[in-house]
C-alpha cells in the first residue's frame, strides 16, 4: 500500500473509531435524559461508524490470527501502561488537573490487568485452546476487569459489586 493511502486509512480508522465511541456515550446521555429514540439513533449511527472503522482496519491488513492479534493487544496495553499514560499523567499533575489524574490512574490500573489477561489468552491460543472462563466483570467507573465473580467493591475505585457489568 502506498504511504499516503496508508496514512489516510489510519487517520480514517482513528476518526471513525472516535465517532463510534462518542456516539455511544451520547446515546447513554440521551437515555439518561429520557430520550430513547435519540439514543437509538446515536447507537445505530455508532454501529455504522464501527462498520467504517472495521473496513479501514481490514484494508490496512491489521487483522491477523488470534495469536498475532493477542500480541498486538498485549503490545498496545503495555505501551499505554509503560509510556503513554505515565506521560499523560505527568502533564495532568503538572497542570493540577484532578479529573484527568483520576481517569488516567483508573486506565493504567485496568490496562495492567488487560495485558496480563491477554498474555494468558495468547498462551491458550498458541496451544490451540480457548480460555476456560464463565464470566468477565468490568467496573463501569474505572474499567477494572476480573475474570469470574466481581469483588464486593472495586479495588481501584470502590464501586459496589452490583454496578459491575458482566460479559
Amino acid at each position: 500500500m502506498k504511504k499516503m493511502t496508508e496514512k489516510s486509512l489510519h487517520d480514517a480508522f482513528a476518526g471513525e473509531s472516535q465517532a463510534h465511541m462518542k456516539y455511544l456515550i451520547f446515546a447513554k446521555r440521551a437515555e439518561e435524559e429520557n430520550k430513547p429514540n435519540i439514543a437509538r439513533l446515536f447507537r445505530a449511527i455508532s454501529f455504522a461508524e464501527q462498520v467504517h472503522a472495521t473496513g479501514h482496519f481490514k484494508a490496512l491488513g491489521e487483522v491477523a490470527g488470534t495469536v498475532e492479534n493477542l500480541q498486538a493487544a498485549i503490545d498496545g496495553e503495555n505501551f499505554e501502561v509503560e509510556e503513554m499514560y505515565p506521560a499523560y499523567d505527568a502533564v495532568a499533575k503538572l497542570q493540577a488537573e484532578k479529573e484527568a489524574i483520576r481517569t488516567i490512574h483508573y486506565a493504567i490500573e485496568a490496562e495492567k490487568i488487560h495485558a496480563a489477561m491477554y498474555t494468558e489468552a495468547k498462551q491458550a491460543a498458541k496451544e490451540n485452546k480457548d480460555l476456560s472462563i464463565e464470566a468477565v466483570h468490568i467496573c463501569p467507573v474505572c474499567g477494572y476487569t476480573v475474570i469470574g465473580d466481581a469483588p464486593d467493591a472495586c479495588p481501584v475505585c470502590g464501586v459496589a459489586k452490583s454496578k459491575f457489568v458482566k460479559f
